[in-house]
Formats: C-alpha cells, structure tokens, sequence
C-alpha cells in the first residue's frame, strides 16, 4: 500500500508566499481612492461624552469626516441586533454617548492619508462627564460577585459526591488562592479592516478568525442580508482567541465607508490592541485538595472569580478541567464574575484550561509533598479512567502513556525529591511536571472539490489560516483522498463566499473541515470511476467500482495494475468539464456517548540564581495524546508555540491596570513581556500513538491550544522544586522569590 500524505511533515504550501512577502493580509489590500481611518479612544472608565470639538481637526488638509456619536448612521436596535455572546459581542458603535471602560472608541477620523487621519485624531478636543459610580476596585466589585447563567454551555457551579465528608476522611489537605493577571494576545499582526461598498454589497478584508460570523455579525449589526456581505481573509498573522470575534472596529470601518461613500481602511496602532479588541481577564481561583495516606484523592473544591465587563458577562472558564480531570469522587466547583467598568475580555489561547490548570495541578503538586508521594505518581494513581463529570467514557486517552514516555525522555527518575537539594554552581534546579488537556471540539464544516480538466484539483472551504497549517493539511488530506500527489491540489480558504466553516478557534479547525474536505473529495473521485468504468472507451470498462484504485493522477484496475488512464483522459471523453462535489460533515450522537479530550504531560526543568532569583528554563519535555497527527512538521510547530506561551503565562505575561482610571499602562510590546528566542530553551514534543475513531473520519483531534496547558503549573511546580517557594500568582518574577 502506497505511504499516505497525511501524516507526513510536509513543507508549508503557503510557505513559499510568505517567504517572498506575497501572501497578502487585510492591511496590505488596496483599492482605488482607499482612505484612512483612526478610532479615538476614550480616556475615562465611566461617562457621558459632553463635547466633541472636531474645529481643529476638521480644518486640517485631507480631513474627511469625523464620526461621533453625533452624526454616525443609525443603525437597528441601537446596533446590538447582533449581540449574542460570547461569539456576538456587545458593540459600542458611536450610538449614544455612554462612555463603559477607558478605551472605548468615542470617535472616528477618517482622511485621504494615515498621516493625516493621526494628525486629526490629535486634535480633537473631548470633554466629558465623569460618572462617580464607575467600578474599578476589585473588593467592591468582589463583593458583588455574580454567577454566570453558563459557562460553555454547563451550568455555573458543578457538584457530585460528597464534599464535607470527602475532606473528612482526608489524611493531608492543601488550599490556596491562586491568581492569574490580565493578559493580552499580542500577534504581530494587528486587527486591521478594508471596507468597501459597491451600491448595496459591502465587501470587507478583515483580519479575522472566522469569515462566515464575521459576515453575519456584520450583516445583521447593519441591518442588511448576509447575501449583501463578503469577508476576505486569507492569511491570518496571529489571533490566539481575540480576532475570533467581530469587533467595534470592523462595523466603525463599514459605516465610515458608507458614510464618506469611498474604501476605508482602519488598522489599530498597537496600544488599542489593548483596548476594544478582549483579553485574558484575571482570574482568582480558591482550591481545595485532599487525599488519604496513599495519595488517593478525597475531595476537590474549586471556586474561580473572574473579571467581566459591565456591558456583558464573559466568562474564563478556570473550573471545567477540575472537574474531569483527575478520578475524585467528591468535587464541587463555581464559577462567578466581578463587574468592573472595563473592556469585555474574550477567548485568549486555551480559555479556561491554560489558568485553570494552573491552579488545579499546583494544588496537586502541593498535596503529593503532603503525602510523601513523588509528584508523577500522584498524577498515575488518581488518573481518571472515564470522565466522572459527564459520566461517560473518553473517546480515547493515552495519559498514562504520555506519562511513561515524557519521564523517560526527561530522565524523571534521576530527580531527587527533596526541594532546594538540586544544583548546578550557583544555580538551584528544579524539576517540574505538569498535566495538559484540552477539549476536543468539532462543528459543523462544508467544503467543494473541483477535479479540473487539466487533472488538478481546487478544493475550497470558507476556513481560516492562522499560520497553524490549514492550508497545508487540507492538501494532503484531499491529496490522498483523490489518489493525487500534492502539487495538483489548490486549497482555497479565507472567503466567506465558500462553503461555511466554523470559527478558527476551540482547536477544532483540522477536526472540523478535514472531515468535510475528505468527504468532498471522495465523492469527486467515486464519480470519476463511476464515468470509467461506465465508458467503453476507456481501459477500465466494465471493472466494479470497487476494483478500481486512485494513484498519482491515474485511475487503476487493483488487480492489474497495467490497466488503468489518466483522470485527466476520463474527464476529457466528457466533454472536459469539471466535476464537482459538495460536502458537509458534522458531529454526530457520539458526542452524547464519549467525552471527548487531548491530554498531555509536561515536564520543566528551570534553573534559578541563588542570588539574583533570575528564572530561568533550559528545557521542557511535552507528551501528548492527541489522536492522528495531520501534519508532523506543522503539529510540532503547533504544540511547541503553545509552550512558549505557556512559558510566558509562568514567567512574563501580565497587563497593568491603573486602578484609578482603568488604562492599561503598559500597553505595549516594550513593557508587556513576551518571551523571545534568548528566554527558550530546548523543546522537545512527543506524539504518542493514539486511535480514536470517534471523533471524526480522520481521528484527528485539536492541537493548536493544549501546548499552553499544563505547562504554568510544570514550571511553578519546577520552581517551588528548586527554591522551596511555593508561589500561587503568576506571572512568577524574581521578587516573588526573594
């Protein structure tokens, strides 16, 4: 049997494009008599905007129009016809003259050049009228703290067994507050727009996670058809979660172009990344642990506050991995939410598991030092066999075995258990472990195969690229599902004109549209040998349909190979036109009968100064069970971004907020630090073999945010190793170990 694609560490198709600089991303599409547009933040958390005076700025040369809240178009429902969060968010488009966080777009220049549109927005004058009720204090708004009506369709709090007696009968119990900070997502990519009407179709470049909710958020915000909206997107330059929303700044774009009745382009200068656009909200998560003398776990109790805007509840959801992750047969959880006059936070890389499994395996790594156990070993012995949550078995795991290969990749059993007895000269060392998981999530996808009479294949699905590899994927998938080779497949995405694909977010793009593009182009191909072997012109006629094979281009007889014909000489017997086939694949009941999950194992070692407390990780070890890999080369990619992140979340990553007046302090990548190339060491990921044939055709599941999971708790764990600190906030910088 010929050696599959799929699978194999096929080099980036886009690769080329991006090397050369001609993959093109929605600040880099132009138009004829484009104009420029800048949003004007507001610099006050809570008010009413008095006075706009736009004298000096509408004086200036090349000044279009300055948009408020005076005369921008009017849109339904005050322009909240699509709110339905947390996918459709809460916009503030100029409507009235609420001020709800600093940073809120209050204005809209627009102008023939940017440097004009800049100078513009310099010169407005804006008064307002401040609000004395606006909440910025964290213990006032703790104080009123709320439960979510859901979070990720669950209900807020979860409980089974019994809690009280399960601490009871515990021999160690640990608690502790652990805190993680507000932070960005930062791609190098800012959010950007091109909006352009011709009569009633709008058509927008937009830098975006999703083309098709971008479309139908925008149609329905305006008041229009979806039919009457295009999105274009193909190239993304990073989202991690906050392009996976439609935001203020998309919909200001299509109504300045409306207004001024020319293209308008608006890209966000880096500080308002930190504005409009969501972020990673602090969380405060409370947690129990308890467990026997063995180390069997008795009880687990967490309870997460996290912050949410006052124009909508938006939830991290900290506590969902507490709740199936280990095997405890007593475990209650809550979720609340702390209203402040800020931005709405959003989906930020791993929501929910990269925080909350910081808390949850710092706590386990405090109770196996409570009971004597070597931190590994805990994890094996409360290892959970089936989600006790859902009450139903996993679709597949392979933990366990995640465990045995990354300790022995990572030389674990040299470890000695003692903390502060490790060391290197000056450096103290540590050797952390942490668990990774992460949803496997899929929706609904369709996809078009187009067999061309040249013998090429153009596959289309209205997906994304985020430089995870979709492209890339996608060709090999349909490569070998056609029996062609790789450089007669075209994949098109980025167009919500295609075929529907969901959101590029909740790791489920590969699990969702590979199905989808495998279906499509196996019905291309099963039609091909149809028309062959109904032909009695063609060297297969009268072979069953069953009999025939697809290679390298060819169709073949399986059992005479010497008998076969180019699928481009079946096509042309047909007139030469193409032949086409529409798919659509989507969950099916096994969703109710299997939970579904990755998982992983992470292992750090850091090195800290025993003087200076300068942190440092010379290498981290990640195993993962994550179904089929579609890709070798681009899955590593995958998963080693998402432990650079994680090593961020641990050591660097917090965005400051002035609790006088809400503004982001260090809202840029000067003072927001990120880790670069000086602060990694070695990463090593492991894929172990793993089946699933139930999560979808290809057994694939999602990779593009279980990498960040896991890896905040390894390291914090790793330190505590090295120092005998246990340090419960992140990020972990040198004066918490002092």
């Amino acid at each position: 049997m010929d050696r599959l694609l799929t699978g194999q560490p096929l080099d980036r198709t886009d690769g080329p494009l991006k090397v050369c600089g001609q993959a093109r991303y929605a600040a880099e599409f132009t138009l004829p008599r484009m104009v420029h547009a800048q949003m004007v933040l507001s610099t006050v958390p809570s008010a009413r905007v008095r006075r706009i005076d736009s004298r000096a700025a509408r004086a200036l040369p090349g000044v279009l129009m300055v948009m408020t809240h005076e005369n921008a178009m009017r849109l339904p429902k005050g322009g909240k016809a699509a709110v339905k969060p947390p996918a459709g968010r809460v916009l503030t488009l100029l409507q009235g003259d609420q001020v709800h966080y600093n940073g809120q777009p209050v204005a809209l220049v627009v102008a023939e050049t940017l440097e004009q549109c800049r100078e513009a927005a310099r010169r407005l004058v804006i008064t307002y009228a401040p609000s004395p009720d606006a909440v910025l204090d964290l213990a006032a708004a703790r104080a009123k703290a709320h439960a979510p009506k859901e979070v990720q369709q669950q209900k807020p709090d979860s409980s089974r067994g019994d809690l009280a007696a399960g601490m009871q009968a515990a021999s160690q119990v640990v608690s502790g507050l652990y805190t993680t900070p507000i932070e960005h997502h930062n791609p190098m990519e800012p959010h950007a727009t091109l909006a352009a009407w011709s009569g009633e179709k709008l058509v927008l470049y937009d830098a975006t996670q999703y083309v098709s909710g971008d479309r139908d958020t925008v149609a329905k915000t305006l008041g229009i058809s979806p039919e009457q909206v295009q999105v274009i997107c193909p190239y993304v330059g990073g989202g991690f979660g906050c392009k996976g929303s439609t935001w203020t700044h998309v919909v200001l774009a299509a109504m300045a172009a409306r207004q001024v009745g020319r293209p308008v382009r608006l890209v966000l200068e880096r500080p308002q990344m930190f504005g409009p656009t969501g972020n990673r909200p602090r969380t405060e998560q409370a947690l129990s642990a308890a467990a026997d003398a063995k180390g069997a776990l008795t009880a687990l109790r967490h309870e997460v506050v996290s912050e949410t805007s006052t124009l909508e509840d938006w939830v991290e959801p900290s506590s969902l991995c507490t709740r199936m992750l280990y095997a405890c047969e007593n475990v209650a959880t809550t979720q609340r939410l702390m209203k402040l006059n800020i931005a709405t936070p959003t989906f930020t890389r791993a929501p929910g598991e990269a925080t909350g499994t910081f808390a949850l395996d710092s706590a386990i790594d405090e109770l196996s030092y409570a009971v004597g156990l070597d931190p590994l070993e805990m994890r094996l012995r409360n290892h959970a066999d089936s989600d006790l949550h859902k009450k139903l078995p996993f679709s597949s795991k392979s933990l366990r075995e995640c465990c045995r290969v990354g300790a022995e990749r990572f030389g674990w059993a040299r470890r000695d258990p003692r903390p502060q007895s490790m060391r290197d000269g000056r450096w103290q060392v540590g050797w952390g472990v942490g668990t990774a998981t992460y949803p496997t999530n899929r929706s609904a996808a369709e996809a078009v195969a187009r067999l061309l009479p040249d013998g090429t294949v153009l596959v289309q699905s209205g997906s994304q690229d985020l430089g995870t590899g979709t492209y890339t994927i996608m060709t090999q998938v349909a490569a070998d599902a056609l029996g062609l080779p790789v450089n007669r497949v075209r994949f098109q995405l980025g167009d919500s004109s295609m075929p529907k694909a969901p959101v590029s977010g909740g790791s489920q793009t590969a699990a969702s549209v590979a199905p989808a593009v495998k279906q499509a182009c196996e019905a291309v191909r099963d039609r091909l040998i149809a028309l062959a072997v109904a032909d009695a012109a063609s060297p297969l006629h009268g072979e069953s349909a069953q009999g025939v094979v697809a290679r390298d281009g060819w169709l073949r007889a399986q059992a005479d190979a010497s008998r076969g014909e180019p699928m481009a000489a079946v096509l042309a017997r047909q007139g030469g036109q193409p032949l086409e086939a529409r798919s659509e694949a989507k969950p099916g009941p096994e969703r109710e009968q299997y939970s579904m999950h990755a998982f992983g194992t992470v292992f750090a070692e850091v090195r800290v100064d025993a003087e200076l407390r300068e942190i440092r990780v010379p290498r981290i070890v990640g195993a993962y069970g994550i179904g089929r890999l579609l890709n070798e080369k681009t899955g590593h990619s995958q998963l080693m971004g998402g432990i650079v992140w994680g090593v961020g979340l641990a050591l660097m990553e917090e965005t400051w907020r002035d609790a006088r007046n809400g503004r982001f302090v260090n809202a840029n990548l000067a003072d927001y630090h990120v880790p670069v190339n000086a602060d990694i060491g070695s990463i090593e990921t492991l894929v172990v073999p793993e089946d699933d044939p139930h999560v979808n055709a290809l057994g694939a599941k999602g990779i593009g945010e279980i990498g960040i999971t896991g890896v905040g708790a390894a390291i914090a764990n790793a330190v505590f190793h090295a120092t005998g600190k246990r340090v419960r906030e992140l990020p972990i910088t040198l004066d918490k170990l002092i």
